[in-house]
């Protein structure tokens, strides 16, 4: 698998300033799994090949220039809901009940319970 432009635009910092500018328009359901996302790219475990699937979800998710402008809160966000969705379905066998763990309690931390 090789780099794209997604997965040069990734970094920690870009990721959490899209999640802090932009949680409460996305909403849970667009940040869930990007936080997943996020957990599974911190762990040593998980192989090269399932981090730049990674990379290129969340590289696509923080990238400002989208299929679908991030305007609206409902269509806005569902080709990054969908990028982000898929990204998670293809790395499932690496993701681990500890990222999850974790992506919930950011949730928490971001929307409360």
């Amino acid at each position: 698998m090789e780099d794209n432009k997604y997965t040069r635009e990734y970094n920690e910092q870009s990721f959490w300033e899209k999640i802090r500018k932009n949680a409460s328009v996305a909403g849970k359901k667009a940040i869930e799994p990007a936080f997943i996302l996020y957990y599974c790219l911190q762990d040593k475990d998980t192989p090269l090949k399932a981090k730049l699937i990674i990379l290129s979800a969340l590289g696509y998710f923080i990238l400002p220039l989208d299929a679908i402008p991030d305007l609206s809160p409902i269509v806005g966000y569902s080709d990054d809901i969908g990028a982000l969705l898929t990204a998670v379905e293809m790395v499932r066998a690496y993701t681990k009940p500890k990222h999850i763990e974790k992506a919930n309690e950011q949730l928490r931390k971001w929307f409360g319970e």
